[in-house]
């Protein structure tokens, strides 16, 4: 019995023990580190550390100026400009005057304040039709940039939808268009990135002060400009003591489905369709039914959707939204609720949403659960929610700042250390470089404060967050024991990357409506709550319709064995363009031209043996630059120059575009993408090493003592190892490394890849190897790396110049914002040159690649015709225009599409500043025409390529030899495809 009481005791003890360390678990994460930081000046500036001309900075300069109490009016038509600026009578509503500044403008007014104070710019715009995307200016006080957040503030667009919901011949929604809605707003100057919840504040001086809008992007009709006095929003005690007596319906009850939006920021914000709950209204679980609004598009800070609605008397109304965060775990989504186009009352300045896997019903009501009671007047009202960051803004504003510090020590270790330190030696950092040890004490102390606000803001600790603690213990560890600062010197790096990473994923801010319920002060609603039999119900009736429903198919489809000619078209990229392309189809080429399509989505590597089997596509979208022409020497592929108005389609590309789908006089591909290299650099780093933007590969040669001496490098693309950018690949065949950089000096010395003719490589001539052995020497001699993160570099400073494709630029701007404004792009350096006049010049000569839409051959001449007709719509800029952009706002800015089309590319979502970098390099790029056994091409230059840099053996011969069998290959196939040789 002893025995039997002892091992129950001892059973009772170890499960104590279990649930005392599960408790000790659960709470290690919410440990308080106060004691971290207590009494430490945390705003103490370490020179050379900080991040100038931040807004912060400026109001720290400012601190002892106070808030402005009364607005100051701008004489709108009193002002001095420059560019395209004028008068537009009578254009706002009120029939008054309006002042129009088109892109590249300045427009400067003089203002008289009575008073010296901080004011919030307050304008009153309306965007024309031009090119879809925001507007952006810049703000200058007195001829001055006051902070550089200050540069490129966004101004929104209004979208809408353009018709009603159709319905496809399987029963399925389609989305209408998205259309702009022409109309006046009104808009604060304010921190696009949303960290700065208020309005940015500039301080204006009692007397003569000048204000200037510099038009960096789209023109602007301007109807009022007032520098506004520092307004509190009332909190809702004081709303509600300043409403009239009204009791209003109080059983009223209207839903606002949130797929019927009528406004929105953005044409992304579209209705969509969610079969994963069986609460979504409306509901269906074999057909696509809209039921919902926001999702994966609707994330950044400033985006909006607005909603009608109507009551039927003056009284108060209270108002709840069906949403859904299940983005996010450990983090909320906030929203600004404006009724009207005003917030009434402070506490609707930020509604949060919890992480949840299913729909929540959130009431607008205050901490103890009573609803707030909101007075509206009989007849049409608005509500708008806009995503904001709240009280989590300037948590992530610190983890930018933070990123941007940690960056700084890492370059100034890395300039003493080298990227790889040698583990044994002692490097003595602590008395070398006591304000490092000092910047990284102080830097810990920061992190803790961050991981603590972020843990009682969100009420838990977020893997997202979890990354700043990490680095505050390695930093601490460094202080401790400096020697450690080189046993983890990267693995410091990878932390201070995934810091920067984890800030970006925190300010995303994603959110679904399902629907808003506005209802009497006395109505009843009852939430929507999926118990466990409605959730069993609704998974039977998913699995069983998965087995007689297609849920692949896109928009209409057609039997392609009745009488009319169905083009099928076949999309090798993914799931996204083709159902995007689909819908484009459905709603605006069908229609109007009677043309029945259906689009499939395929592998790329299907095409070829479904051509061989006779069961191909009509078309092909995105096939790579080298099989239009493989296709069309086997008799695969259409010769485009057969059809009528070939060469009006082709005069919306460069020549150099569809080099690659030529073959002697026909054309093969009309060109669907592009890349081409361009030069990435760091303006601060130039700065800080007293170095110029390189203007020549001899400029850059140059400059490489000082920048390896500092033991930073630079990025030149490589066949010979990897670039990290070879996802943008523009080597001239997908499996072949990245080339593109030795095609570029080919170009450049005079050379080209082939004769004229094509039957031999040229690679062999004088021009050929000299390109070839500088190529080389850049790795060589010049200790170029061959393998590299260029964006990893590039974010820490390591990699201050670099080339590659120019689509790194989306990715920067994404994935790197704690170096906004430091960083810029141009032309790739050139080679001096000199003309047939004796002239020098600069040659620029950049290789181009990219994606085709090839049509395969038939012998069907209708089903030939309506194929033409396709591919004349999709090359067309509208069509372009509108899938670039509906991509982007679906993937991201780093998605945006590089569609080959100039008129296309012009009016996607570029700046006119980076338009004209991107024309000036457009303009020189060069193509490779594909030859008979032109996939040997790529593939022994690369080989020869990585002989001279791995064997280090003599590249003129290497380079001679490897033509020879370039040229033996060209032959070979030549002969078999019954073209002559020599």
């Amino acid at each position: 019995m002893n025995k039997t009481w002892k091992k129950i005791i001892i059973v009772v003890v170890v499960l104590a023990a279990c649930i005392g360390l599960l408790v000790l678990l659960a709470h290690r994460d919410r440990k308080d580190f106060h004691e971290k930081y207590a009494g430490v000046d945390l705003n103490a500036e370490i020179e050379g550390m900080e991040r100038m001309g931040t807004y912060t900075g400026y109001l720290l300069e400012n601190e002892k100026v106070a808030a402005a109490t009364e607005d100051v009016t701008v004489d709108l038509l009193d002002y001095t400009s420059t560019g395209d600026v004028h008068v537009e009578k009578a254009a706002t509503p009120e029939k008054e005057d309006a002042v129009y500044t088109g892109t590249g403008s300045e427009v400067t007014w003089k203002v008289n304040v009575p008073k010296e104070g901080m004011y919030r710019l307050f304008i009153r715009y309306m965007i024309p039709e031009s090119r879809g995307v925001p507007a952006e200016r810049t703000v200058l006080i007195n001829g001055e940039l006051p902070f550089e957040d200050a540069r490129n503030v966004a101004f929104t667009r209004m979208w809408m939808d353009g018709g009603e919901v159709k319905v496809d011949n399987q029963g399925n929604e389609i989305r209408p268009r998205q259309v702009e809605y022409f109309d006046w707003q009104s808009a604060y100057f304010r921190d696009d990135m949303g960290f700065i919840v208020e309005p940015y504040l500039f301080h204006l001086t009692s007397g003569e002060n000048t204000i200037t809008f510099q038009a960096d992007n789209e023109p602007m009709l301007l109807g009022e400009v007032t520098a506004k006095a520092v307004e509190e929003i009332p909190d809702y005690q004081t709303y509600l003591a300043a409403q009239p007596k009204a009791e209003g319906d109080k059983e009223y009850v209207q839903i606002i489905q949130g797929e019927d939006s009528s406004l929105r920021s953005e044409s992304s914000l579209y209705a969509k369709y969610d079969r994963s709950s069986p609460t979504t209204v409306p509901n269906s679980v074999t057909h696509t039914v809209l039921n919902y609004v926001g999702g994966e598009t609707w994330r950044s800070s400033g985006q909006w959707i607005e909603w009608n609605f109507e009551v039927p008397s003056d009284g108060y109304y209270h108002i709840r939204v069906k949403g859904r965060q299940n983005y996010a775990r450990g983090s909320v989504s906030n929203r600004k609720v404006m009724i009207d186009g005003e917030v009434p009352f402070a506490e609707l300045s930020e509604i949060s949403f919890d992480y949840s896997n299913d729909w929540d019903s959130i009431d607008l009501q205050d901490s103890e659960g009573n609803p707030y009671d909101i007075y509206l007047t009989k007849g049409t009202h608005s509500i708008r929610l806009e995503a904001t960051l709240g009280g989590m803004g300037s948590i992530l504003e610190e983890m930018e700042d933070s990123t941007y510090r940690l960056n700084q020590i890492y370059r100034r270790l890395l300039v003493y250390t080298g990227a790889s330190p040698d583990v044994y030696r002692d490097y003595h950092i602590d008395t070398t470089y006591p304000e490092i040890m000092e910047a990284m004490d102080l830097e810990s102390k920061r992190l803790y404060k961050i991981v603590d606000e972020m843990v009682a803001y969100s009420g838990q600790m977020a893997d997202n967050i979890a990354t700043a603690q990490t680095i505050a213990q390695q930093l601490e560890r460094f202080c401790e024991k400096p020697q450690k600062i080189t046993t983890e010197f990267v693995s410091f790096k990878d932390n201070i990357t995934a810091l920067g990473t984890a800030s970006l994923k925190m300010s995303e801010t994603k959110l679904d409506i399902d629907y808003l319920v506005v209802s009497g002060t006395d109505a009843k609603v009852k939430k929507d709550k999926a118990n466990f039999f409605t959730k069993t119900a609704h998974e039977t009736k998913s699995f069983f319709a998965s087995f007689f429903v297609d849920y692949n198919s896109v928009g209409d489809v057609y039997d392609e064995n009745d009488n009319d000619d169905v083009v099928k078209v076949w999309v090798l990229t993914g799931r996204d363009q083709g159902t995007i392309l689909k819908s484009m189809v459905d709603d605006d080429f069908t229609p109007n031209s009677g043309v029945k399509v259906n689009v499939e989505i395929v592998d790329p590597g299907a095409l070829l043996n479904a051509v061989l089997a006779g069961r191909g596509p009509n078309v092909v979208l995105s096939v790579g630059a080298d099989q239009p022409v493989n296709y069309a020497l086997r008799g695969a592929a259409e010769d485009l120059t057969q059809f009528e108005g070939w060469q009006e389609v082709m005069s919306h590309y460069s020549e150099s575009s569809y080099e690659q789908y030529r073959l002697d006089d026909h054309i093969y591909g009309i060109p669907e993408t592009q890349t081409f290299n361009v030069m990435f650099y760091r303006k601060d780093v130039l700065e800080e090493l007293g170095l110029e933007v390189p203007n020549t590969w001899q400029d850059l040669i140059e400059m490489l003592p000082t920048i390896q001496g500092n033991n930073l490098s630079v990025a030149i693309p490589t066949a010979a190892g990897s670039s990290g950018a070879a996802t943008a690949s523009t080597s001239i065949m997908s499996n072949v490394p990245d080339l593109s950089m030795y095609f570029t000096l080919l170009f450049q010395y005079g050379g080209d890849m082939y004769t004229p003719d094509g039957i031999k490589t040229t690679v062999n001539t004088e021009a050929g190897v000299e390109a070839f052995d500088d190529y080389v020497r850049y790795f060589n001699d010049y200790g170029i790396p061959t393998i590299y993160d260029f964006v990893s570099r590039f974010r820490s400073g390591e990699m201050p110049v670099g080339i590659s494709p120019y689509s790194t630029y989306n990715t920067l701007m994404v994935s790197a914002p704690e170096i906004r404004g430091l960083w810029d792009f141009t032309v790739i350096p050139g080679t001096e040159r000199v003309d047939e006049n004796g002239k020098t010049y600069i040659d620029r000569s950049d290789f181009i690649t990219g994606n085709a839409t090839m049509m395969i051959k038939t012998e069907d001449e209708a089903l030939r015709q309506k194929s033409w007709e396709f591919m004349k719509w999709w090359a067309n800029a509208d069509t372009q225009v509108r899938f670039g952009r509906e991509i982007e706002a679906l993937l991201g800015s780093s998605a945006r599409y590089a569609t080959a089309n100039r008129d296309a590319f012009s009016n996607l979502s570029w700046s006119t500043e980076d338009l004209k970098v991107l024309d000036e390099q457009w303009d020189q790029t060069r193509g490779i025409r594909e030859v008979p056994g032109g996939y040997f091409t790529g593939r022994h230059i690369s080989n020869a390529i990585r002989k001279v840099i791995n064997e280090k053996v003599d590249s003129r011969e290497t380079i001679i030899d490897y033509s020879i069998l370039i040229d033996e290959e060209i032959k070979k196939k030549r002969i078999e495809f019954g073209m002559p040789v020599y």
